[in-house]
């Protein structure tokens, strides 16, 4: 196809979306209107049935029930709850259903009073006469399930819209208006060529999405839990795997949830080629991040618990994540520092290949301390360090004959450079005060004395008091 045919075609796609949504709101207008209309005559109806004796007389039952639930939940609230207190052994589920009951005591009281109102009213009018009372008995049975089965959904803005939803769902049901309902949303669409795009297609969508992704995070949950109870894998290769699965789960989920309502996916390839690239422009450093955090996972040159050095940062890796590797370091700040930093710039890994760790120690004595004790003090008082290992051992080295000292170099090893470096130096330093102090080696520190001479200028400035009084306190 030509450039100036596809051109034409574009234009002509976006001037009947535009059309089409201009005619919208007058569409959306008479759906609503003509919903409107059956809606006020279902409900003359409704209100004509109610005003009938016997259905007046149920919704009566139906206050009284509700007002029997009230006062029994004062009285019987009290009671589980000193009973609850005494059940603090329980594990947690049970204890949280529990607590679940407890807050739904007056909606548990009020739905079996229908029910046992239902009953007795079925043994005294067999021909089902009951019919107000079985539906506010149906629908108060199916918010209290909705209720208690919600509290299994942890976070609390999905838990609401399952629970707003489904009471939605189950009155509508249980009113009969669901179909009535399916083509008021249905009505409310917007038509693109072949794609039609309604509300009823926009909600069955989000349904359909919500339960896959809520299966593939068991999925995911699950085989990460696998993954990483497998010590036979690296850790950072546990990572990889893991965010390989959850990236294929939840892949999948869209596909199929999208595939299950009868999305056309092939409609949408040319729009997400464009929406590609767009990102691919905009987003160069997330995507960059990305990328180096897989090459980081599969060269395993960081892996979590490792101990780096980045620039001023020292610290451990507590987490590996897509875009991120999280450093905690001494003082209980985490760094959350790119991944294309770890590529880029330079790292220093400080058990990368082994956990040991040497570190140095300089220091000095006089001259008329024996440097072969000086040596051999130093390596006993490292070596009386309890986080110090025996092997390799510390050795004692001379560095030079300094202006005011003889210096030396202590080397050390370590392997949990996780519980910090300074303070093994402290130790480090302080074993040697106190053997040193034992021996009798001193640590000598510049000294420097300053003598003015006959006829200097800073002699002849001072008066000859002054000169008396200073040769005295010489003397």
């Amino acid at each position: 196809m030509e450039p100036e045919t596809e051109g034409e075609t574009a234009a002509e796609t976006a001037e009947e979306i535009a059309a089409q949504a201009a005619e919208a709101p007058e569409v959306i207008a008479a759906a609503a209107s003509d919903f409107g209309e059956r809606l006020v005559s279902d409900a003359e109806r409704v209100a004509q049935g109610v005003m009938q004796p016997w259905n007046a007389w149920q919704l009566l039952i139906v206050l009284a029930a509700f007002a029997l639930a009230h006062l029994g939940r004062a009285w019987l609230a009290p009671k589980l709850h000193r009973w609850m207190r005494g059940r603090a052994n329980w594990p947690r589920w049970r204890m949280r259903y529990a607590v679940t009951l407890h807050r739904r005591l007056r909606a548990v009281l009020f739905v079996a009073l229908l029910w046992l109102m239902v009953a007795v009213l079925r043994q005294l009018d067999p021909s089902g006469g009951a019919a107000v009372l079985r539906i506010a008995a149906n629908l108060a049975t199916g918010w209290l399930i909705v209720a208690l089965v919600a509290r299994l959904i942890s976070n609390p803005l999905l838990r609401g819209i399952v629970r707003y939803g489904a009471w939605t769902w189950i009155t509508l049901r249980i009113l009969d208006l669901t179909e009535e309902t399916a083509r008021l949303l249905d009505s409310l669409a917007i038509q693109t060529g072949d794609l039609r795009l309604s509300v009823l297609l926009a909600l069955k969508a989000a349904l359909v999405l919500g339960v896959a992704f809520f299966v593939a995070r068991l999925l995911a949950r699950s085989s990460a839990h696998r993954i990483e109870s497998n010590r036979e894998i690296s850790p950072s290769m546990q990572v990889l795997a893991v965010k390989l699965s959850q990236l294929l789960f939840y892949g999948i989920a869209v596909f199929v949830g999208l595939r299950a309502v009868g999305v056309d996916l092939t409609g949408l390839a040319v729009l997400s080629g464009a929406i590609g690239v767009g990102l691919g422009f905009g987003l160069q450093k997330v995507v960059s991040n990305l990328v180096s955090g897989l090459i980081i996972l599969m060269d395993k040159s960081i892996k979590p618990g490792d101990v780096i050095s980045v620039g001023q940062t020292f610290g451990w890796i507590s987490t590996l994540g897509a875009r991120y590797a999280s450093v905690v370091t001494r003082d209980g700040k985490e760094y959350l520092i790119p991944n294309e930093d770890l590529i880029t710039t330079q790292v220093v890994n400080w058990t990368h290949s082994n956990n040991s760790v040497r570190i140095d120690i300089d220091f000095g004595t006089s001259y008329g301390d024996d440097p072969h004790l000086v040596r051999r003090v130093a390596v006993q008082a490292a070596s009386g360090c309890g986080r110090v290992l025996a092997q390799p051992v510390p050795v004692c080295h001379i560095t030079a004959f300094g202006d005011s000292s003889v210096d030396y170099t202590l080397r050390f090893w370590i392997d949990d450079a996780k519980a910090g470096l300074v303070n093994i130096r402290g130790d480090v330093f302080l074993a040697l005060w106190d053997a040193f102090k034992a021996e009798g080696i001193s640590i000598p520190f510049p000294q420097r004395e300053v003598r003015m001479l006959d006829g200097s200028a800073l002699r002849v400035a001072q008066t000859p008091a002054e000169v008396t009084a200073r040769e005295g306190r010489d003397r």
